[in-house]
């Protein structure tokens, strides 16, 4: 169903407000430079940070300008079942293709709590849903075991997968079945994932490098491997750059580089140091995104 690369979308701010204009013109141009999907409202679109009016406005801005052109999995995620259906039924509601949910960080279910508060969203909404699972962020990793249970159910359909074990691709695969949507959600190691039988990543770097992102997805689905370790080598200092402070304040910077949008990010979160500043703008240099 997705596959490719997708980008985990910044949200661009201004004077404490989001900028909608700003973020209307980056998901136009993500679209017109290859990037194969879009995924508002994420950790990287700093959804801990939005109001609830804020995060639907953004879901809804984001579709109306990727009118069908390509898919949009909308952030959902929340560590409440009740609050995660809720911005569900307004993903689906809005149009978006498919929702993505974290494991519900800070109450640190058991791996049976994840299981019913994925299958509550499931029974509660029609929407397709990628269970996001990222156990350096939320502090749980949710099993294999526990996945292929999900799988079963008709609106679990993939993973967004950041553990950061490559191997897991490959024992999800054979535990949820071949139609399983794997998405990487490490740009380190994304090469690697689809290798073991992922489908694709849905990517930080992409927002400031969608074009070499996309084409080396595309290297790889055409089976050209030459290509696509050529891309991974010159993208790979950009990707440790992008987490050389924590996420996405790095982004964000680099993409101000580009005229993208302001810096700002919301506190708790601040703006890279000097030191961070400089190794981005070098990593974007041998990346070929900025002169």
């Amino acid at each position: 169903m997705f596959k490719g690369s997708f980008v985990a979308l910044i949200t661009p701010f201004r004077n404490g407000s989001v900028d909608e204009k700003a973020f209307e013109a980056f998901v136009d141009w993500q679209i017109a430079e290859g990037t194969h999907g879009v995924v508002p409202c994420g950790t990287t679109g700093e959804s801990p940070t939005l109001s609830h009016d804020e995060h639907m406005r953004v879901t809804e801005i984001c579709i109306a300008v990727a009118k069908g052109r390509v898919p949009v999995i909308a952030g959902a995620g929340s560590n409440s079942t009740a609050e995660a259906i809720a911005l569900t039924r307004h993903a689906k509601k809005a149009g978006a293709d498919a929702a993505l949910h974290v494991t519900p960080y800070y109450n640190k279910p058991t791996q049976e709590g994840l299981y019913q508060h994925f299958k509550a969203i499931n029974d509660a909404v029609d929407l397709p849903i990628l269970i996001y699972n990222i156990p350096i962020r939320s502090v749980i990793d949710m099993s294999v075991e526990t996945m292929a249970r999900l799988a079963k159910l008709p609106n679990v359909i993939g993973v967004k997968d950041a553990t950061a074990d490559v191997s897991r691709a490959t024992k999800q695969r054979i535990a949820c079945g071949r139609d399983f949507v794997q998405m990487s959600g490490e740009d380190v190691t994304q090469l690697g994932f689809l290798a073991q039988g992922g489908d694709g990543c849905i990517s930080v770097t992409a927002n400031v490098a969608p074009k070499p992102m996309s084409a080396m997805h595309e290297a790889w689905q055409a089976g050209d491997m030459r290509t696509a370790m050529s891309l991974n080598e010159r993208l790979m200092p950009l990707h440790e750059a992008m987490f050389v402070e924590t996420n996405p304040g790095p982004v964000k910077y680099a993409a101000s580089l580009l005229g993208k949008c302001d810096p700002t990010v919301r506190l708790p979160m601040v703006v890279p140091g000097a030191p961070s500043k400089d190794r981005i703008q070098a990593a974007m240099r041998t990346a070929g995104v900025l002169n």
